[in-house]
């Protein structure tokens, strides 16, 4: 997924394209949001994704509806709150790892 960033999902070619990380679309989605640098640095972009989803659990699905169906409202809830934490480390850890700070 991440080496499509801005591809539909529905353009898959295979069947082994159409599995993903759950919270891939999740994590970008939230770094675009938390980050102007983010919406216009496609490389800070994979990096802060990169950090953020080894922070977090890998969850594969085949279909994105398959995730949602069966999660109650308060894991989605602790999902995007999950998501939130771990991106919002990540944008402070590649802006100080580019800053040259450890």
């Amino acid at each position: 997924m991440l080496l499509g960033i801005g591809r539909p999902r529905y353009d898959a070619v295979s069947h082994r394209d159409s599995v993903h990380n759950y919270y891939e679309q999740m994590v970008i989605d939230q770094a675009l949001r938390a980050s102007d640098r983010a919406n216009q640095d496609s490389d800070f972009l994979a990096d802060v994704a990169c950090v953020a989803l080894n922070r977090l659990p890998p969850r594969y699905v085949r279909h994105d509806v398959d995730m949602t169906f069966f999660l109650t409202p308060d894991e989605i809830e602790s999902m995007v709150d999950r998501v939130a934490h771990a991106v919002n480390d990540a944008i402070d850890y590649v802006t100080r790892r580019d800053q040259g700070e450890n």
